[in-house]
């Protein structure tokens, strides 16, 4: 009698756990992406960008998010930091996805400037609510050495003090590969955006089990 209740006991718990890690997915949630053109799916097909394919993804394996992209081509950190208020008030997202800077340092404003700028966006998206995960951006060599270093820890530095997870380097495995980028080197070709998506969703999916 005595096994017979403790095996009961233990099968009780493994439902309970199994119960616990199926309905980490079940509240449904609402992904929002404040990006620039590389998140907008500046000159390739429609549906073929990271966060179209991050929708599918959520589709492919049931899991209950919808992903809204306001992702702007141009856009700067001074831009997103503009628009993001509006974003949350019409979304009401539980997760922003901020991948924005990348403008910034192509013309070559001040890193203190757009880090004020991401932290700005991630205060206002906590207070309406939502978890946040940050994208990073690394700019190329020709844009001196020390600007392109303080630029790319910028994003760690942030990260850290905010306490907020950091997608690294969303171009990582992309940026060393010429023949995966559009005629103009900056834009990276449809084929790229599944490597782009694999950067990002590691550090996506543990927010996502979140309630």
């Amino acid at each position: 009698m005595i096994m017979f209740k403790n095996s009961v006991r233990f099968f009780a718990v493994l439902i309970l756990m199994f119960s616990a890690a199926t309905n980490a997915y079940s509240a449904s949630k609402t992904v929002l992406v404040v990006g620039d053109s590389l998140s907008a799916e500046y000159g390739i097909s429609r549906g073929a960008g990271w966060v179209a394919l991050l929708d599918q993804r959520l589709k492919d394996q049931k899991l209950p998010a919808t992903v809204v992209n306001a992702s702007v081509s141009g856009e700067t950190t001074s831009g997103g930091r503009t628009r993001l208020p509006a974003l949350l008030s019409k979304h009401k997202p539980n997760i922003v996805i901020i991948e924005l800077g990348a403008n910034d340092g192509l013309r070559g404003l001040p890193v203190a400037a757009a880090e004020s700028n991401l932290r700005a966006m991630v205060d206002e998206s906590r207070k309406a609510g939502a978890q946040v995960l940050l994208v990073g951006m690394r700019m190329p060599p020709n844009y001196g050495r020390d600007y392109a270093d303080k630029f790319f820890a910028m994003y760690g530095t942030l990260s850290k003090d905010v306490k907020v997870p950091l997608a690294p380097f969303m171009l990582d495995g992309v940026a060393q590969k010429p023949e995966l980028f559009q005629p103009d080197r900056l834009h990276p070709l449809a084929s790229a955006h599944p490597i782009i998506l694999g950067n990002i969703w590691p550090h996506l999916q543990p927010i996502l089990k979140t309630k």
